[in-house]
């Protein structure tokens, strides 16, 4: 079993609680109409007598109103000062079994608080506060199976997490549920960004549109109401559940959930007593605030891992993009990239320049003719006769660094799970610590959706499998990411977007500049990205108009502003020599102390300050779209008792993403707190920054 103490885990506090029996209820709302929005002052009025209440975030700026209508329907509002944020939102599930949330009465309401700093073992600062009112409404429900259940909500400074909980109780074992009926009511219509849900593996251009006009699309959804008001939808603790997807009502602003379905139609199958996952809102005045929201992780349950102390965030290089170049093939044969001899080259560049390891796919018997059809046959402990793993893992050890593991699956989870744990203990013993996984094919197993409840079971496996043999995961072709990270620090990082690979083979010529000034504040929310930039020759013999989409200085600064623990260097090992802006990728961290955002317009512009864990020195990383960008970064972030060396990486004179990528001009200058530090940016291009600590 996995151990189950908490890391670096100091218990909260419960500061109150208060059991509020039914009667009272209807005090409470009075407080509340100020912010419950028309509509849902309206159901208050016709709904006082079976129950409404309120409550708030810790700092008194967000404020919750829940309520039952007189036939028993659930629903709630969410507002700020200046307006409502959403308007009357209503809550109900759907089981073979019956409904619940149609015709509900409130049995009980208890209100606490809780407090707690926690220590990341890895992530974009070190020390998280987890600070809410709790509101838990226990209800009884007529004419269903499920006679009893409640609604929980957490209210922080920063958002609202949700969820419905079904206790265990008499009649009811096995429940279908069909599905999930909770809404998010936009007060009015706004700028939402969005992915569609049924692309493959959400890798797909993230695209702007009023919420009423948007389809069915994966969540996080980010949501601009106003220039000081942002919102995001998504959700937290994603177990043995089926994942969370939006539908617009044409007629309206209103969100629904749609739950990602199994082949039968049915959406989750579970046993009383259960928690579904938590419905998020991030509610934030910019985007920066948006990207510093730890609501989601909050919700997630501390670390299981007892001893951490293996969990080591890094960079690392790979026998990959050459692959894309067609210098090298997967399978076997003449061209085969994963050989004994090309992974030692790759490991002595490795252990030259301080990374800590070494990516070789397609190192494994499965990868010969049409491999996304081998999904049952693929071997996950025999090499190819011409890469001697024993070998070149000796020889990594040898050098200072590892060899990180590939298992794709070609969506084959069956063959995977029978293989997994003697796997992950050959690779420990082997000094193997990493290992990326993928998934290339639109259904598992030929058959389930990998957002499924089928999906989501199996990339928990491998993440508390992976756990058990002090093994790191790096997800590709996943099911997005809700964070698990802080429950399971070995899960360092997903895909689950477009990353680099598609400015090296997609047809429509790459990742358009925008691409990455939306990240952040999109995919970028649910957590950790393998988006793996640095590359620096964009020579594309087999499509010449297809490479990265930006100046080599925004490839440096992309290091900082997509964050990843485990972070890959995407080029050919020869493309780095000789060229002096390496310096930045080689020095730059991947685990930080703390992160702030000076400046970001989402599909615009993003600056990011990041410190080191452990250390003075500060690093920043700005971008742009396609048009140039200056920014003044004020520096009052800096410890004003200190003296700083700012080594800067801008774009060199002319530069621009569609002409001229490659100049970077490289410059140092004193810097202090207070000062400002103003960059340039080019078209498509960057600035990335070391500020040393003298």
């Amino acid at each position: 079993m996995v151990p189950r103490l908490v890391a670096g885990h100091r218990p909260g506090k419960r500061i109150t609680t208060k059991i509020l029996p039914v009667k009272k209820l209807a005090i409470l709302s009075i407080s509340a109409v100020a912010a419950a929005g028309l509509g849902a002052f309206l159901h208050s009025c016709i709904g006082a007598s079976a129950g409404n209440l309120a409550e708030t975030s810790p700092d008194g700026r967000i404020s919750l109103n829940v309520g039952v209508t007189p036939q028993g329907r659930v629903f709630y509002t969410l507002a700020t000062p200046e307006r409502t944020v959403l308007d009357t939102s209503y809550v109900a599930i759907e089981m073979r079994e019956g409904a619940i949330g149609r015709r509900s009465k409130v049995k009980n309401v208890s209100h606490s608080s809780f407090d707690e700093t926690w220590t990341q073992v890895q992530g974009e600062e070190a020390q998280v506060r987890n600070n809410y009112n709790e509101i838990r409404i226990d209800l009884t429900e007529e004419g269903s199976a499920v006679k009893e259940y409640s609604l929980v909500f957490r209210v922080f400074d920063d958002g609202v997490g949700f969820r419905y909980e079904v206790p265990a109780q008499e009649g009811v074992d096995s429940l279908t549920i069909m599905d999930e009926h909770t809404q998010f009511n936009m007060a009015e219509d706004a700028v939402a960004w969005s992915i569609p849900w049924d692309h493959e593996y959400y890798e797909h251009l993230y695209e702007p549109s009023p919420v009423s006009k948007i389809d069915t699309v994966c969540t996080p959804v980010t949501i601009k109401v106003t220039d000081d008001l942002y919102l995001a939808i998504h959700e937290a603790d994603l177990q043995d559940y089926a994942s969370l997807n939006l539908v617009a009502d044409s007629s309206s602003t209103t969100l629904h959930s749609y739950l990602t379905p199994w082949s039968t139609g049915e959406k989750v199958f579970k046993k009383a007593p259960f928690n579904t996952p938590w419905r998020t809102v991030i509610v934030a005045k910019s985007p920066g605030d948006l990207a510093l929201s730890r609501l989601m992780l909050n919700l997630n349950e501390p670390c299981k891992i007892e001893d951490t102390s293996w969990i080591e965030p890094g960079r690392y290089v790979g026998i990959w993009w050459g692959m894309h170049m067609k210098d090298f093939t997967w399978c076997s044969g003449p061209k085969h990239g994963a050989t004994t001899e090309n992974a030692k080259r790759y490991i002595d560049f490795a252990a030259e320049h301080g990374y800590s390891g070494v990516l070789v796919e397609g190192w494994n018997r499965g990868w010969d003719g049409d491999w996304t059809k081998n999904g049952d046959i693929i071997s996950y402990t025999e090499p190819y006769p011409d890469f001697d793993l024993e070998e070149v893992c000796r020889y990594a050890r040898e050098k200072g660094t590892r060899l990180i593991g590939h298992n794709e699956t070609a969506g084959g989870v069956r063959n995977y799970e029978a293989q997994m744990d003697s796997a992950f203990a050959l690779y420990h013993r082997l000094g193997i610590n990493t290992v990326k996984t993928g998934y290339v094919n639109l259904l598992l197993d030929g058959k389930e959706l990998h957002g499924s409840q089928y999906g989501v079971r199996h990339y928990r496996k491998v993440v508390e499998t992976a756990a058990k043999h002090h093994i790191m995961i790096v997800n590709h072709e996943g099911v997005m990411p809700t964070g698990w990270r802080r429950t399971y620090p070995n899960l360092l990082s997903h895909e689950d977007m477009r990353g680099q690979e598609y400015d090296a083979w997609s047809p429509d010529g790459g990742n358009p500049p925008e691409h990455t000034c939306m990240l952040p504040f999109t995919r970028g929310l649910a957590g950790p990205m393998d988006f793996t930039p640095g590359t620096f020759n964009y020579d594309n013999p087999g499509l010449p108009t297809t490479h990265p989409q930006t100046t080599i200085a925004k490839q440096l600064a992309l290091a900082v502003v997509l964050y990843t623990p485990s972070v890959m260097s995407s080029d050919k090992v020869e493309n780095y020599v000789g060229r002096p802006e390496f310096e930045f990728l080689k020095r730059c961290p991947c685990n930080w102390e703390k992160t702030l955002y000076p400046e970001a317009s989402i599909g615009e512009y993003v600056t990011v300050a990041r410190k080191n864990r452990g250390g003075d020195d500060w690093y920043i990383g700005s971008i742009t779209n396609a048009r140039p960008h200056n920014v003044e970064v004020k520096l009052d972030f800096l410890d004003p008792d200190k003296k700083y060396v700012a080594r800067i990486f801008a774009d060199g004179e002319k530069a621009d993403y569609r002409t001229n990528p490659y100049p970077v001009d490289i410059k140092d200058v004193e810097v202090k707190a207070g000062d400002t530090l103003p960059l340039h940016l080019a078209p498509g291009g960057g600035s990335a920054v070391i500020l040393t600590c003298r």
